[in-house]
């Protein structure tokens, strides 16, 4: 039940025999760049996934990105689209839907 299906590597040819040895009805994947996840994906996510590496599970990280991805955008309209008098009056309204959520 634990153990895991997939053993991702590179190509130093220890790992192999490592894998015969320990568990060997695994699959030993030596694809280049499957073990660089953080490489092939350059989504803001993934950036602060890792900076999330405190969280105990991936589960915690994941429901706090969730929540911070709902406040940065209520906070953050996107400065550069909208006139100075517009910034104002959403970064107003940002804050009163904010006290209204906290009940404040």
């Amino acid at each position: 039940k634990g153990d895991p299906r997939v053993i991702v590597t590179d190509k130093l040819r220890s790992y192999g025999v490592a894998h015969r040895e320990l568990i060997p009805e695994t699959v030993h994947n030596m694809v280049k760049y499957a073990n660089n996840r953080a490489e092939l994906s350059h989504q803001p996510t993934r950036v602060r996934e890792r900076g999330m590496r405190r969280f105990k599970s991936m589960k915690q990280a994941q429901r706090f990105l969730n929540v911070h991805a709902a406040v940065y955008n209520l906070f953050n309209p996107g400065r550069h689209l909208v006139s100075a008098v517009n910034h104002r009056y959403f970064r107003l309204r940002s804050f009163a839907s904010w006290k209204n959520a906290a009940m404040v």
